[in-house]
């Protein structure tokens, strides 16, 4: 798929006056984007040079502006939307995020920063936080966005009691992105009690928590409680000053030979781990989100924020759940029609019809099961079954008129003759009725083997034959060869005839009716073995989901009990104790489709 974006646009616009806006050039690149998408936003104090690395993670050396002053340059959220670049993410596009700087003294609202910081969070898959030169106490005072997290992002929707009460880390954790720590111009040595240690090591130093329940202690520990529960998994990234301080203003301009070796080499590492570990977007449930996806999630957090509320990723879900079905059901329709085509109607049996529609609803079912989530009550697929529903009607009307039209040209043509006789009394002579029959029998016989009249046959051809019964009547009451005996003996048999063709069509036409009640059943079952199917489907992301925030967590338990802080070590056990319990409970069946 190629996204024809030469250069980052703005997704939210953070006006003078502090106002988040989405951007409608912005949604409608997204819009176009139907493929998953993998969305790496960065976050950090303003001018730490976060755009340098989202222009590296795009494969280019300029396109989201770096600035060469005091000032923050970036404002609001840019967007830059490229096909992913590694193998493994083929059919995949890369969104990067570049954010507004934090803490810039001249914005002075402290409030839109954390509004910034959590639309990073809520629309990433993967979150860069850029700071400079160690990981201190006073880069975790500056990362104190991260412990408003849980007073400006709700995980389910309050009852009427205001906030939900009971959510805990583990909640979040499931909405979450993953979590780089990129800190820039390191200059100490990674070693830690005279041995060297890993990146990750040092970060999960500079994580530990102090014994104590001082408010000194309580202040240094927040923002690393934060951290830990809301990103069990985390990487940490240090990267040498690129160059010499007098070429910093024009780092883009670089060539990559005037660049320090080793910070080549670091930025080099880093791009690959984003792009070979950053998952898609997803939703909770495993639902992978594409680009339209998340353009409405941009939407619905952002309206959320300028009305004052706090955004809720349960309530952001539902409503995208309901835009999401509701295009399902459109393309659903879209691929039945296609798959239908032109028919080639009449067809010679109602089987016939039943297994064309039948193929088409098949398809249609596919296409709406692989975008539809979250129809809990089955009213989008409802809604779908009575669109096809009234597909197959249409199909069958089609289908008749276009054996009746046939069917009645040719009785047309074949009683051309035999009209003009009638017109010219040719029948009106001794022996006439006779030959009226046997004229009638003859025109019926070349009717039967008139080739694709479709279904409509023999009811056509009984309308026609009744419609000719007054004719022939008249004929009989005036051959003058026949006695009152043998009129009573021939309207009799002609009686018995017509009684006898009547009886055939009523068979005909019940059986046609028994196969459309068949077809009926067969829907159902149709329906329902692809709501089954889905429902497993969705059960397995869901499980997935679980064990992975259940690994997640006990990892980080397993950091606390070293670190020998075995009360939250035991508050970690209760939530893990949750996600256990949820594993363990049987998957909802979900309603039955009407």
């Amino acid at each position: 798929m190629e996204i024809p974006m030469l250069a980052p646009i703005c997704l939210v616009e953070n006006s003078p006056a502090g106002e988040l806006r989405v951007q409608q050039e912005a949604l409608q690149v997204l819009a176009e984007i139907s493929q998953p998408v993998v969305v790496v936003a960065i976050a950090g104090l303003y001018r730490t040079g976060k755009s340098y690395l989202m222009n590296r993670l795009a494969g280019k050396r300029t396109g989201f502006s770096l600035g060469s002053t005091i000032q923050s340059h970036t404002k609001g959220i840019w967007m830059w939307c490229l096909p992913h670049p590694h193998s493994g993410r083929a059919g995949h596009t890369l969104v990067l995020l570049d954010t507004e700087g934090l803490g810039d003294v001249e914005k002075g609202d402290g409030k839109n920063d954390v509004w910034i910081f959590a639309l990073s969070v809520l629309l990433s898959s993967t979150l860069v936080y850029n700071s400079l030169g160690t990981i201190n106490q006073q880069a975790m005072d500056q990362l104190h966005y991260v412990t408003e997290l849980t007073e400006r992002i709700k995980v389910k929707a309050a009852g009427k009691g205001g906030r939900r009460k009971g959510e805990d880390s583990a909640e979040f954790v499931g909405f979450f992105p993953a979590f780089v720590w990129a800190v820039r111009d390191f200059v100490l040595q990674l070693e830690l009690d005279g041995r060297e240690i890993t990146e990750d090591e040092y970060l999960e130093n500079a994580l530990k928590l102090k014994p104590g329940s001082s408010e000194q202690d309580q202040r240094y520990n927040l923002p690393r409680e934060c951290i830990r529960l809301f990103f069990p998994g985390r990487k940490c990234f240090v990267f040498v000053q690129p160059a010499g301080r007098r070429d910093l203003a024009r780092l883009e301009e670089l060539r990559e030979d005037e660049l320090d070796s080793e910070f080549q080499e670091q930025v080099s590492q880093f791009c690959h781990h984003i792009w070979e570990t950053s998952t898609s977007k997803t939703i909770p449930g495993g639902h992978v989100v594409t680009g339209a996806m998340l353009g409405n999630l941009a939407v619905t957090y952002v309206h959320t924020i300028r009305s004052g509320a706090v955004p809720c990723m349960e309530s952001a879900v539902l409503a995208l759940a309901q835009i999401e079905n509701s295009a399902a059901v459109g393309e659903a329709v879209a691929a039945y029609e296609k798959q239908l085509g032109q028919p080639a109607l009449p067809t010679q049996s109602v089987q016939e019809l039943l297994e064309l529609h039948a193929q088409c609803e098949q398809e249609a079912l596919r296409a709406f099961m692989a975008r539809a989530f979250k129809d809990e009550e089955q009213q989008y697929q409802r809604q779908l079954k009575d669109k096809l529903d009234s597909k197959r009607a249409e199909l069958c009307r089609r289908n008749e008129q276009a054996s009746s039209d046939r069917c009645t040209a040719a009785l047309r043509e074949l009683s051309q003759e035999l009209e003009e006789r009638v017109r010219e009394g040719g029948y009106s002579v001794p022996g006439g009725y006779q030959r009226l029959l046997d004229d009638q029998r003859e025109m019926v016989d070349k009717y039967q083997l008139v080739p694709e009249k479709g279904i409509m046959a023999a009811e056509v051809l009984e309308q026609f034959l009744k419609s000719k019964e007054t004719v022939a009547q008249a004929v009989l009451q005036t051959d003058q060869s026949l006695t009152d005996k043998q009129r009573e003996i021939e309207v009799e048999r002609a009686r018995a005839e017509a009684a006898e063709r009547e009886a055939q069509l009523s068979q005909e036409m019940q059986a046609r009716t028994e196969q459309l009640l068949q077809d009926q059943e067969r829907s159902h079952q149709e329906h329902v073995q692809q709501l089954t199917a889905k429902i497993e489907e969705e059960r397995r992301k869901l499980l997935a989901e679980q064990e992975k925030v259940l690994a997640l967590k006990q990892q980080e338990q397993r950091r606390l009990m070293r670190e020998g802080f075995l009360e939250l070590a035991a508050q970690m056990e209760q939530h893990m104790q949750k996600i256990r319990k949820e594993i363990s409970q049987p998957p909802h069946s979900g309603c039955v489709i009407c």
